[in-house]
């Protein structure tokens, strides 16, 4: 048998949405500006599978001059405890010096005990009559609201206190803040509460890889992609990360999608009239399947020394790309006014 050889590219997706920015996005992130001068902390949590994609150039712009503690939330996903996962964080850790950075699984009782005492350390720090007020923000679906409900347990033990669910848009509105730390007369604290905010998707995503990473993980509502393209993406980083024994129970190694997810459908009975596959179905229970760590754990986005630099620059080239787009529609816009007004 000839040895199977993983695609090394995916092809071009040119009919892909390239943004996903909706109009509770906008609002959310504009009351976000407006109760700054009442935040003390800003968490910003981004998806540990993709820690350069998953960051939001907005959040940068928008709520600049407060300290901010970055979140890689989900790690369970992603890390196996290997040196290639201890060095990926490291690089990470070096973006961001010298502010703090924190990998998360909610799950985690020590990970989520470590983010509670830097909550609680600021709070000593920021005393106020209202007690320290923290903002929680990131791009949708990277779990702002489980470390929220697990802050919330572990600091005051009390169950869930924002909506979470498997696709993006579960929380619409900016929440009240939630008690995470209770008030401390002795120390002369009146508690840390932690606000909610609704996930803030970019504007305009660079590259379609960018997009089909973000649909990937969730942040994308699955309607959005077709589920095969989606499907086959993982498939290509499937056979490149961790290779076809993820899914040999299924069917020997394959670039094919189509191969893969009959198989699929034949293995778990999506099958419609007549035995035929259900291929759709079975991409949609894939991309779960994996979402939930069961097909195999690993991060999308390559990590390099200077990715993060290489990806502010990214951002600054496509700013300026889509204020010269934005003018010139705006000249068109102008002298179709003035053509108009001349035939008028």
């Amino acid at each position: 048998m000839a040895q199977f050889i993983p695609r090394t590219a995916f092809p071009q997706q040119l009919s892909l949405p390239r943004s996903y920015y909706l109009g509770h996005h906008a609002s959310g992130l504009s009351r976000m500006k407006t109760m700054l001068s009442s935040i003390d902390l800003i968490i910003e949590c981004r998806d540990y599978r993709v820690p350069l994609t998953s960051r939001n150039p907005l959040f940068e712009q928008s709520l600049a001059g407060r300290e901010r503690v970055i979140v890689y939330t989900k790690r369970d996903l992603g890390y196996q405890g290997l040196a290639v996962d201890k060095k990926r964080e490291a690089i990470i850790k070096d973006w961001h010096k010298p502010s703090s950075t924190l990998f998360s699984n909610h799950k985690s009782k020590s990970d989520i005990h470590t983010i509670l005492s830097l909550c609680k350390e600021h709070g000593l720090a920021h005393q106020s009559l209202t007690g320290s007020r923290i903002l929680v923000v990131g791009m949708p679906n990277v779990g702002k609201s489980s470390l929220l409900n697990a802050l919330r347990m572990a600091g005051v033990n009390r169950g869930k206190a924002a909506f979470t669910g498997a696709q993006p848009g579960i929380t619409r509105k900016i929440a009240s803040g939630v008690k995470i730390v209770d008030p401390d007369p002795e120390a002369g604290t009146e508690g840390v509460y932690l606000v909610d905010t609704p996930g803030v998707f970019v504007p305009f995503v660079p590259d379609t890889d960018s997009m089909l990473k973000l649909a990937l993980v969730g942040s994308v509502k699955d309607t959005i992609i077709a589920p095969t393209t989606l499907a086959d993406y993982l498939l290509f980083h499937i056979n490149l990360k961790v290779g076809g024994s993820v899914y040999k129970e299924y069917c020997e190694e394959t670039n094919d999608i189509v191969q893969f997810l009959e198989a699929v459908c034949r293995k778990t009975g999506r099958l419609g009239k007549g035995g035929v596959p259900d291929v759709e179905a079975a991409a949609l229970w894939v991309i779960q399947r994996w979402r939930q760590g069961n097909l195999g754990k690993f991060v999308l986005d390559e990590v390099e020394v200077d990715g993060l630099e290489k990806k502010v620059m990214e951002e600054v080239r496509m700013s300026v790309s889509q204020a010269r787009k934005q003018a010139k529609d705006t000249q068109r816009m102008r002298a179709k006014t003035r053509r108009a007004e001349s035939m008028g």
